[in-house]
């Protein structure tokens, strides 16, 4: 660009001091600041313009060649699988073959699972329930309520 030195800048203000002179200098140099002012915005928003597009040319280079390997993935993973059901298929028809072709002893039959109907959650002693009877051992729990009842004594009828 131009070489702007101080004794340069110093020879451009003697220059406009006389030719514009010294009442109108002041608002010259303010309009002058202010239009180098909104050519470097302009420049800077060119240079940011250029950089973002130079980004977005990067970003869909790399979106290409990432969209570019998912596509040699999944023909790849398809060949495989296709590859995987073939032999499959290839194994599973020549076992098939030779099941039909061995005779296979008849199954055994086990029967089926039954409970045996015990009573798991009422405890039994070795004590039979005849002998319980007999001998008066009490065989059910009675409440609170029950056993006070049952054991009130009876109100006399005297009338």
């Amino acid at each position: 660009m131009i070489d702007l030195g101080v004794s340069k800048m110093a020879l451009i203000g003697v220059v406009a001091l006389i030719v514009i002179g010294p009442e109108k200098l002041p608002r010259v140099a303010r309009t002058v600041g202010t239009l180098l002012g909104k050519a470097r915005r302009y420049v800077a928003d060119v240079k940011n313009e250029v950089s973002q597009s130079m980004q977005l040319d990067e970003l869909k280079k790399m979106k290409e060649t990432m969209e570019s390997a998912a596509r040699d993935v999944q023909s790849s993973v398809q060949t495989t699988a296709n590859d995987f059901e073939q032999s499959w298929n290839e194994t599973t028809s020549s076992l098939e073959q030779a099941a039909t072709a061995v005779e296979t002893p008849p199954m055994i039959v086990f029967p089926e699972y039954k409970h045996p109907g015990k009573k798991w959650r009422v405890k039994q002693g070795a004590m039979p329930q005849w002998y319980k009877a007999r001998s008066g051992v009490r065989t059910r729990a009675l409440s609170g309520a029950a056993r006070v009842a049952r054991f009130r004594p009876r109100s006399s009828a005297l009338g």
